[in-house]
Formats: structure tokens, C-alpha cells, sequence
């Protein structure tokens, strides 16, 4: 409430000041924050110094004037001007704690808002190739997108979270060939696996469904399937051109009804387990949106029209060029090559385009830090089709670093000894995974330490904000076993009690919770949140070392025991926004 009312109070001095012509300019949205450092007040305004460049004019000079035009309000202890212009605001203290009955009163739509009430968001995120298991990598892609999600609908937006199956390239077909020559082993042909094949168990567990259902109706001649293929890389060929022609001779030996029952076999089994893996992390989607279903409708056709239409097009040895470099990409792109094929860029242009026909106003990619060079296409792309950057925020996702002991896990996804999202899962358990995999910007590397995510002690980040929450419920056990009662309604009647630095400290911190939500939704970075959980578990953990909760003074015991209900709650409405659980005891 005290944060507002000082936004209404500076707004209308700034209107004051406008109608009077001492500062006839535009005025940006007045923001206030809350303090860190209690020295500065409870809170503070730098409108003086977003104003000094338009009004060219002393940033002090402008607080002073604002100072000034700021009606006396109950609420303001004090206002200070600071360093070039800060304008710091001094609550008397009942103001402070009106944020403990805002906090019990909306419980867990506290930190919630409106703001994008009305508008909906579509978050694309993880849409890794279905070639294998979810690794370290991509579930770290995973559980970003799925929080960035939630707290975008923090905010109010109509959140739909999809996953892009990208089932229509050369890779699920390696994949679709690796399970075969596996199949064919299981009936007992002698065969060499190409050096492009995938390795992982996964294949051969994939391999031994197929060979349960189909026995030996997909076996087949290896003289006629080897014969005349170039040679492989362990005698001296390429691994990529010997792997493309066996893919090819393979579709033409098994004909295209039993490729696609291959094929779509294999897909099957792989995104059957990347969804069970994702929900068994709290990662889920609305929409599992098929490239292969996609590619065969007109949309990707009609996005190429449409950029002919308003010339962004030429030709150029037979294929089709989209005038990319005109919108800032570095080169211009193909969009059809001169064999009729179009390129993926078209069609993942065509499936971004497609989004907003779809209704959504906004778009949020999340991605691996792989594709930092599609990220210039695809805004050029958007532009020339007719929609506006605004409309479109792309997040590239570091990569994860897993240690044990002190030393580096390798890690290789064609070899198959890669790091399975279950296998980090089941390890260090869903909580861990989730909050270390959100602890830093998605720009930032992750050095994940399984020792650490496992261990019960205070440098291990979620264990020390899970038992902040499991501490509070201890203290509420203890009362009932006491056979005292709680009332909230009574305590709020004695926050005055609250005078303790540590409850001081607390009652600030708890100010900075919706602010927060705000600012991580609107940055897309989680790890203010994380940041902010953990500092409001510090200072609940040394005000539980320095104070009696329980105490024999019972309107100072109703007191304290509202705060820390208020802290519970906010630790609960925090967790519920990063997927952990709110533990009562550990």
C-alpha cells in the first residue's frame, strides 16, 4: 500500500509541477523501490534523475522541486534528498506494517497482479530434437521456460507453454536408423553400426519394443543394403555422406509404409519419455506442436508469398533469397533452394508467424546458447512479414557444467554417455535440480555441484530457504503442543511490538516481494527471485537465533507470530512460482 500511495503522491506533484510550468516536459512512469539499506529510508524514487537530461537541468535542483509539490501525507515520516538526486521516503512506523495484513489477507495471490491481464503470451521453450533422452542441457532449458512461465501468469498474461517437436530433419531420420540396425541385430544379422549412429541404451531399449512387436517383419537383405554405399569413416570415407546414403538406401529397401512405421515408432517411444521426464520435473506444456504435421500444410508456402509480396525477395542461381541483410541479419538467407526444398529458416519463419495468427500478442523463445545466430534472422524475418520487435523476446540458455567430487562429468549425446535430466533427477531430487538449474541468468553458465545440491547444510541454497519454511511450521507445532493458540487478527493489533532490528529488517524485506515478481517476469530472469528467497531466508534464520517467537508476553508472542506467518506465506508463494515444495519439517 506504501509504495503506491508514494507513486500517486509524487505523480500528483509532478502534475502540479507541469501545470504550473516549472517542468513542462513528458514524464516517464514513476517508479519506487524498496530500500536495501535502512540508512535510505524504507524507500526511494530516482524520477529526478530520469527527468535531468529532457528538462537539462540539475537532478537536485528537480527533487527539490518535486520535495517541494509533495502533499504531507500520514504515512511519510520524513523525505530526504540524496546523492545526485535520490528522493528517500521515511514511513512512520505503523506504514510498515501494513504489508504483514496485505500479505495474510491475499495469501497466495500475494505478489500477484493484473498488469497483463487480457493479453496472451506464447513461451516456446526446450523444443529440443526427439533423437534421445532429456539431457543436463536441455533440462535446464526446460525448467527456465517453465518458470519464466509462471511468472509471466504472476503478472495476469494467458500463459501457453509449447514445445516445438522438431520431427521433420536429418536427425530423426539417424535416429530411425540407428533403432532399425538395432532391431536387426536382436534377429541376429551380424551388423557394423555406422559411425553417425546413436549408441545409447535408450536405442537398443527402443529397438527391443520394436522387435517384440514386428519380429522379423522389418529384417532385410545386408547385401543389398550395404552394397555399393561409400565408405564410413573407420575406412577412410565421411561419416556424414555414408550415413545420408544408407538413410537413403534404407527407405528405398523398406518402402515408404514401413519407413513411416519405423520412423514413427521411434518417435513415438522418445517423446513418450521426454514427457514423462519433463512432468516428473514439473515441466509441462499446453501444446506439443509437430514440425512433420506443419511442414505439410500451405503456411510455409504462404509465408514465402508474403515476403514476394512486399519485395523482400530475389532469385539467385535458382533458389530463392530472402533480403535478410535489409533488417539487420548479417547475410541474406535461402528460403527455397534451386531443387524446390525449402529451407528450415522458412520454415521455422512460417511457424513464428504462425504463432500470431494463432492470437497470441506476445512470443518468448528460450533456447540453448547454440542459437545465438538464429536470433538475427529470425527478428529480420518477423519484421519484414509485419511484426513488430517488441512483439518477440529471445532467451539463450548457457550450458551446464555437472561436478562431483571436484571433478568435471564428460558428457556426449552421440556416444550416449551423456547425464540424463532422470539420472540428475533421481541424484539430487526435483527440488535441487530446479532451483540450482534457475540461480543464475540464463546467459550465465551453470557449474552444477551434485555434492552440494545433496547436501543438508546452509551453503546448499535450497535446502537453506526449504527449511526457513520447515522451521516456521516447527514454531507453530511447538505452540500447539504448548496448547497456546495464534490469532492473526490478534496480532495484527500488536505489530507495534515488532521493534526488534531483526524484525525491522524482515518488515523490509517482505516490502520487496511484489516488486520482485515484477521485475523478474518483466527481466525473464528467475534468479531474482532465487536471490530474493534466500535473503528473506537469511534474515528469518537470524531473527529465529536472536529472538524467542514463543514468548511468555503474549501480546508480543501474537505479534511475532504474525511476521513469521507472513514470511511463511511468502516463502510458499515463492516456491510455488520456481515448481518446490514447501516442506514442514526436514
Amino acid at each position: 500500500m506504501s509504495k503506491q500511495h508514494i507513486e500517486q503522491l509524487i505523480q500528483a506533484a509532478l502534475d502540479q509541477l507541469k501545470a504550473s510550468g516549472e517542468l513542462n516536459i513528458h514524464f516517464p512512469r514513476v517508479f519506487v523501490e524498496p530500500t536495501k539499506d535502512r540508512q535510505h529510508g524504507d524507500f526511494a524514487t530516482n524520477i529526478a534523475l530520469m527527468l535531468a537530461k529532457p528538462a537539462q537541468r540539475n537532478p537536485r535542483d528537480i527533487a527539490m522541486l518535486i520535495v517541494k509539490h509533495i502533499t504531507t501525507s500520514p504515512q511519510i515520516r520524513d523525505i530526504q534528498i540524496a546523492g545526485p538526486g535520490f528522493i528517500n521516503f521515511f514511513l512512520v512506523a505503523e506504514a510498515r506494517y501494513h504489508i504483514i495484513a496485505d500479505i495474510l489477507s491475499q495469501a497466495e495471490n500475494y505478489g500477484r497482479s493484473t498488469m497483463g491481464k487480457g493479453k496472451r503470451v506464447l513461451v516456446e521453450f526446450l523444443s529440443a530434437n526427439p533423437n534421445g533422452p532429456v539431457h543436463v542441457g536441455h533440462g535446464r532449458i526446460g525448467v527456465q521456460g517453465s518458470v519464466i512461465s509462471e511468472l509471466l501468469a504472476a503478472l495476469g498474461y494467458d500463459v501457453w507453454r509449447e514445445y516445438y517437436v522438431n520431427d521433420a530433419g536429418r536427425q530423426m531420420d539417424i535416429l530411425a536408423a540407428s533403432v532399425w540396425l538395432r532391431y536387426l541385430v536382436l534377429n541376429g544379422e551380424n551388423v557394423n553400426l555406422p559411425a553417425n549412429a546413436y549408441r545409447g541404451d535408450y536405442v537398443i531399449d527402443i529397438a527391443k519394443a520394436f522387435f517384440d512387436e514386428k519380429q522379423k517383419q522389418f529384417v532385410l537383405s545386408l547385401d543389398a543394403l550395404f552394397a555399393e554405399l561409400p565408405p564410413d569413416e573407420p575406412e577412410g570415407g565421411d561419416r556424414e555422406i555414408f550415413i545420408d546414403a544408407f538413410i537413403v538406401r534404407m527407405k528405398e529397401l523398406l518402402g515408404v509404409d514401413r519407413y513411416e512405421i519405423l520412423f514413427q515408432f521411434a518417435l513415438d517411444n522418445i517423446l513418450t519419455d521426454i514427457r514423462e521426464d519433463l512432468a516428473a520435473t514439473r515441466v509441462t506444456f499446453q501444446n506439443w506442436f509437430s514440425e512433420r504435421e506443419f511442414v505439410k500444410s500451405d503456411n510455409i508456402d504462404k509465408t514465402i508469398e508474403l515476403l514476394h509480396s512486399r519485395g523482400f525477395t530475389y532469385e539467385n542461381e535458382g533458389a530463392l533469397w530472402f533480403r535478410a541483410t535489409q533488417f539487420g541479419d548479417e547475410k541474406d538467407r535461402v528460403l527455397r533452394r534451386s531443387n524446390g526444398i525449402r529451407t528450415y529458416f522458412a520454415n521455422d519463419l512460417a511457424y513464428h508467424l504462425n504463432k500470431f495468427e494463432r492470437g497470441f500478442d506476445l512470443a518468448v523463445d528460450v533456447f540453448g546458447a547454440d542459437h545465438h545466430g538464429y536470433i538475427p534472422r529470425m527478428r529480420a524475418g518477423l519484421e519484414a512479414s509485419g511484426i513488430t520487435p517488441d512483439k518477440m523476446t529471445y532467451l539463450l540458455v548457457q550450458f551446464v557444467t555437472l561436478y562431483r567430487g571436484g571433478q568435471q562429468i564428460q558428457m556426449s549425446t552421440r556416444s550416449g554417455s551423456f547425464v540424463t535430466l532422470r539420472e540428475l533427477r533421481d541424484e539430487v531430487g526435483v527440488d535441487a535440480t530446479r532451483f540450482f538449474y534457475v540461480m543464475r541468468k540464463c546467459g550465465q553458465h551453470v557449474d552444477f555441484d551434485l555434492d552440494l545440491a545433496k547436501s543438508q547444510s546452509n551453503e546448499n541454497p535450497v535446502y537453506y530457504i526449504q527449511y526457513a519454511h520447515a522451521r516456521i511450521c516447527s514454531v507453530f507445532r511447538q505452540l500447539a503442543e504448548k496448547n497456546l493458540t495464534w490469532s492473526a487478527s490478534e496480532g495484527l493489533k500488536q505489530l507495534d511490538r515488532l521493534t526488534d532490528q531483526h524484525e525491522t529488517q524482515i518488515l523490509a524485506t517482505l516490502q520487496r516481494y511484489s516488486d520482485v515478481i515484477l521485475n523478474a517476469a518483466q527481466q525473464h530472469e528467475p534468479q531474482i527471485l532465487t536471490n530474493y528467497l534466500r535473503e528473506i531466508a537469511q534474515d528469518f534464520h537470524a531473527y529465529y537465533n536472536a529472538c524467542v517467537f514463543i514468548d511468555e508476553d503474549a501480546f508480543l508472542r501474537e505479534a511475532r507470530l504474525t511476521l513469521i506467518s507472513a514470511v511463511r506465506q511468502v516463502l510458499a508463494n515463492g516456491f510455488g512460482i520456481l515448481g518446490i515444495s514447501t516442506p514442514e519439517s526436514m
